[in-house]
């Protein structure tokens, strides 16, 4: 009666791990997570399909286990997720070792493979498995965009909402728990609501969240650049639970590459929007994603592209090389014309300058006294955020564990001593 839970991939696939260990436990079953040392002789394996790498290492998880349950150790082997929905039939033949493949649509269908209940009572109960003063939100499922790249609709499907009340209920769980801080998510968080209320309603649910009690902190991820909400901004603007940090994934601001990539934006409305982000938000962090090397991309181009990141100065910033994903409208209709060392080059070429931009904003900040979220200990440091800085993908403060012990999950003001590109220094202020 003990499952090991296993989760690759992207915080939504945590999310979905989450609940399902709750439905788990609910049926009586001692539910562990990621455990390279267990005896559970059940194990599930939530899988990513949505990039090279990512389909690599999944599959090279589900022969892992597929090899201990052939020496015995497991006796029984479930796959769930992105990549058993996209390649489920090439995994049945190729790895039959796996008693049964759920997709991300149907990844419920093992909480029945177990023997578990599928009460909708349970549809806001999770274990979780991030420390637990920050938890994961996720507010709908799918994407409607359809860009070029991407096969994230061909996984999940349309854009569904989940309704208000029951994100409400959940937070609230959560709250309780002793979470302080809620990280919302979706494939696009802007488009929520559209489907059931027949309006985009995100910033009436930022609205609500914020009258959650123990709530401290409401961190806003993945944000589509196209008509973006007016009533998202006054609402990070007015709301002090809102931290002033925005994931909004621009991809590029070539004209030419972002028409190619089906995108719904114009160059000039990408450089209006953060002009209005930052004029509404004097103080906000805007992180990005950016992909080089897309079918047709020129010198010229990616020349725009670096322009962009110098003008914009985006305190967070991530880059990819472009990989063809089938059936997705690139590959299917583009050829992918860019050497992979050119697309290599341009991916350091734009690092390299973001940690310039990272090095000067940071030194800026030496001085300042912050409000610093602490996460974990890590040898001599304990490492903490502030409210702009995400966990696992941004940068973080690292805090003397010589000069008194601090609690995880606790607030304190900590004064930046020094920088790094990606990493603060401080020291503690107690009052």
């Amino acid at each position: 009666m003990k499952i090991n839970v296993i989760t690759l991939g992207c915080s939504k696939n945590t999310v979905d791990s989450e609940h399902l260990m709750a439905r788990l436990a609910a049926a009586g079953y001692e539910v562990v997570f990621d455990s390279d040392r267990t005896d559970a002789k059940i194990v599930v394996i939530n899988t990513c399909g949505f990039i090279g790498d990512a389909k690599q290492e999944s599959i090279e998880m589900i022969l892992r286990a597929a090899a201990a349950k052939q020496a015995g150790k497991i006796e029984r082997l479930f796959v769930i997720g992105c990549l058993s929905e996209r390649y489920a039939d090439e995994l049945r033949t190729e790895i039959p070792e796996v008693d049964d493949y759920f997709g991300a649509r149907n990844w419920d269908g093992i909480v029945r493979a177990l023997g578990a209940c599928d009460d909708p009572a349970l549809a806001t109960e999770r274990r979780l498995t991030t420390p637990r003063h920050y938890a994961y939100l996720k507010i709908s499922e799918g994407c409607n965009w359809m860009c070029g790249y991407c096969a994230i609709p061909l996984i999940r499907g349309r854009h569904v909402s989940v309704p208000m009340e029951q994100l409400e209920e959940e937070a609230r769980k959560l709250a309780a728990a002793g979470v302080k801080e809620l990280i919302v998510i979706a494939q696009d968080t802007t488009y929520y609501g559209i489907d059931l209320y027949g309006e985009r309603r995100l910033g009436e649910l930022l609205h609500r969240l914020c009258r959650i009690e123990g709530i401290e902190w409401i961190r806003l991820h993945y944000a589509y650049p196209a008509g973006f909400p007016d009533d998202v901004v006054e609402a990070m603007a007015s709301e002090p639970k809102i931290c002033k940090y925005l994931d909004i994934p621009f991809q590029h601001i070539s004209d030419a590459q972002l028409h190619a990539m089906r995108r719904r934006h114009t160059k000039a409305e990408a450089y209006a929007l953060v002009e209005r982000l930052r004029r509404a938000i004097p103080d906000v962090a805007l992180r990005t994603t950016l992909l080089v090397g897309y079918p047709g991309e020129t010198e010229a181009d990616f020349d725009e592209l670096m322009q962009f990141v110098r003008d914009v100065r985006f305190e967070r910033l991530g880059v990819f090389a472009y990989s063809e994903e089938e059936g997705t409208y690139s590959a299917c209709e583009l050829r992918d014309d860019v050497p992979d060392e050119v697309k290599q080059q341009r991916v350091e070429r734009i690092m390299a300058l973001q940690n310039e931009i990272s090095l000067q904003a940071n030194r800026q900040r030496v001085g300042r006294t912050e409000r610093v979220l602490v996460d974990s200990r890590q040898g001599d440091f304990y490492v903490g955020r502030t409210q702009y800085d995400s966990p696992e993908v941004d940068q973080e403060i690292l805090i003397p564990a010589a000069e008194k012990r601090l609690q995880r999950g606790r607030f304190y003001d900590v004064r930046i001593e020094s920088a790094s590109d990606y990493d603060l220094y401080g020291t503690t202020i107690f009052h």
